[in-house]
Parts: C-alpha cells; structure tokens; sequence
C-alpha cells in the first residue's frame, strides 16, 4: 500500500495535517505582522492551507516545498481557486535537497508536523536559522511527550523515546541555536479527538464506499490498530505543541 495514498484519504477532510486549531495557527499568523515584500517558505506544506492565509492576509511571497504529487497540486488548485496563485511557487521534491537550492533569504520559515522532512527536530531548526534572517521568525509544530511512553505504545509509535522531547525542551533545544521564544500554543484533547477521529473516520468511509479497493484490508487494518493505539495510550500521552521564534 502506497503510504501516500493512506495519507491523503486520511487527511481528505482536514484543513491541517496536525491537531492544533485553525484558530491558534490564525493567532500565530496575525503575530508574525508581514507584509507584501516579505518572503516565506514552508516545508511539508500539504495542501498549503498556512500559506494560502498568509498570502490572503499579507499578500507576501511564498513557496511551498511539499514532496508528494497529489497535495501539491492539490495546493495550486486551492491558490487559483482564491485567486493567489502569482503569490506562491511549488515545488515538488525532497526537502533535503530544496532546501539547499536556496541562495536568498526568508523572513519566515515554517516547518509545522513535517520535521521528518528534515530528518528531525533539530536539523529543522539548524536548516531553518541558516535561511531565515536574523530577526526573521521560525514557526514550527512538534509533537511532545506528555508523559512517559508506555512501552507497547512505544513499540508500535516506531522510534526511539529519545527521539521526542518534551514540551519545555522543544522550546529549550530551539533556545540552544540561538532562538528567542515569543509564542507557543498547545493542542487540547479536543484538538486531538477532532482530529484524530476525522483521520479515522475518513478511512473507514473510504473502505466502506470503495470495497473493490484491493488497499482496503491493509489500510482498515492500519487505521483500527491506530485508533485502539490512540485511545489506550496516545490521547494521554502524546502532545503537539505550535511555537513561533525569532531567529537571533
């Protein structure tokens, strides 16, 4: 089953690839105060749902790194559609690799639930503070231990406890590369359930209405072990925080 296709029926629905409120990335938006010379990049960017209101609200420039085919084009779709697409430029490719075909600077990087992009938290906030001005701002959107991991969870979460920080010590290690915390905002169990049953509830529907998919088996599989995951350990334990620095 193409990890892709799982994706994108998954997150059909949702505005944002992650459980924080339209509403906190809206106040994170309104704090960055840009304007229309203003330049913003941002990695992963799905759908570019964070860009699109940017650009509604600012008018700046920005280009969206997004790897997979169908939410990029998926992207340009919903900027013609608004009228805004002059304001954007994507590009499809390993943000790795686009990152570093960079010479100019940016007033904004964003880099919200797409660390693996980079391989990571920290080698987000190293690519990101190289092309960011200093005085620019980096917006980022991290998961977070809550607690300490059960291991079962663990073992099914696929990675190492290290490899997660916790909510402090996301805005501490940023601290550490030289970067002032000026606003942060926590996901609530609504945030979570919200947006966790919608990623449920799409592929449940998907599988319903399209049974001659022979990925269906595998991806009902995958989506029911996730959601018993989810409601045993990680509504409790595991957290997403949005935070906004400035690069010094």
């Amino acid at each position: 089953m193409d990890k892709n296709k799982f994706s994108a029926i998954a997150h059909q629905n949702h505005s944002f690839y992650n459980p924080v409120n339209p509403a906190k990335i809206d106040k994170v938006i309104e704090l960055l105060s840009l304007t229309a010379n203003d330049k913003i990049i941002d990695i992963g960017a799905g759908k570019g749902e964070i860009l699109l209101r940017i650009i509604e609200k600012y008018s700046s420039n920005c280009i969206a790194i997004e790897q997979y085919d169908g939410f990029a084009e998926q992207l340009k779709v919903n900027a013609k559609n608004k009228g805004i697409l002059n304001n954007i430029q994507v590009i499809k490719q390993d943000a790795n690799i686009a990152i570093k075909t960079f010479n100019q600077e940016f007033n904004v990087g964003i880099c919200i639930g797409s660390s693996h992009a980079l391989g990571g938290y920290l080698k987000t906030i190293e690519s990101l503070t190289n092309k960011v001005v200093k005085g620019g701002y980096i917006v980022l959107g991290e998961i977070y231990w809550r607690k300490k991991p059960d291991e079962e969870y663990l073992e099914f979460f696929g990675g190492d406890e290290k490899d997660v920080l916790s909510h402090p010590e996301n805005i501490f290690t940023a601290q550490k590369y030289g970067l002032i915390p000026l606003w942060s905002s926590v996901s609530n169990e609504d945030d979570w359930d919200s947006y966790e049953w919608l990623y449920s509830k799409s592929i449940e529907d998907y599988c319903y209405n399209n049974p001659e998919d022979p990925d269906c088996p595998e991806m009902l599989e995958r989506i029911r072990s996730w959601r018993e995951m989810y409601l045993k350990w990680g509504r409790d334990t595991l957290g997403f925080g949005l935070y906004l620095f400035r690069n010094m």
